[in-house]
């Protein structure tokens, strides 16, 4: 009896399949109005100028930035959904997920994709000032960090 509950105890992982589905699809669909609301505005603001190119520039990349994030409840969605539930999901072979690891090496990976963009994003907005080299300097850090795990993952694996 507790065997048999303890096996089917996994499916409570559908709970967080069900929310980081939902929190994707509200992320894209919500994102894509803004998207269209920072296109309009642009249009609205008249005749082009760097001004107005700068703006559409900056809201795009932040929209890049929800859109990854939206990427990364996706890829927890899909990932949660083949390790505990069915891991006969048809996926392609770049994000197929067979262990925990393959999940957090897909993970760190759009983290450090999520990092560039905020560092375009903020790169684009103030490009005048100093104190972005700090910033800089401090993502590439953390990058350095993230591809050193992913690196010495696989080297473990071997």
């Amino acid at each position: 009896m507790l065997r048999r509950a303890m096996a089917s105890s996994r499916y409570i992982v559908v709970v967080a399949i069900i929310g980081t589905f939902v929190a994707s699809v509200a992320l894209i669909l919500y994102e894509s109005v803004v998207v269209a609301e920072v296109v309009i505005d642009v249009i609205r603001q008249g005749p082009i100028s760097p001004k107005s190119g700068k703006a559409l520039a900056v809201g795009l990349i932040e929209a890049i930035d929800v859109f990854l994030i939206a990427v990364v409840a996706y890829i927890i969605c899909l990932g949660l959904y083949a390790l505990f539930v069915d891991d006969t999901l048809p996926l392609p072979r770049w994000l197929e997920i067979h262990d925990l690891e393959d999940l957090k090496k897909h993970l760190v990976s759009v983290v450090i994709a999520v990092l560039a963009v905020l560092f375009l994003r903020e790169a684009v907005a103030r490009a005048a000032d100093v104190d972005l080299l700090s910033l800089g300097g401090a993502l590439a850090l953390m990058i350095a960090a993230l591809t050193f795990f992913l690196t010495m993952k696989g080297v473990r694996k071997q």
